[in-house]
């Protein structure tokens, strides 16, 4: 695992120093890959927050009983 981690650190940090140097905030490309990229990391955090976190408490047996 350490050695993975020693490989793709510096080959990230080259595609981030190349990626760096030709980006053009404004461009359209820019545009439509930080809105994909900014849409899938919201549906990450609404995923985990109601189907991993709010699904665990609805599993417990205090929550299933229905008592009034």
């Amino acid at each position: 695992m350490s050695l993975f981690f020693s490989l793709t650190t510096p080959v990230g940090i080259a595609i981030g120093i190349g990626i760096a140097s030709s980006y053009k905030e404004n461009s359209p490309t820019a545009l439509i890959v930080e809105g994909i990229l900014n849409s899938a990391s919201a549906g990450i955090l609404v995923y985990m927050a109601l189907v991993d976190l709010l699904a665990a408490d609805f599993m417990s047996p205090r929550m299933q009983c229905n008592e009034e």
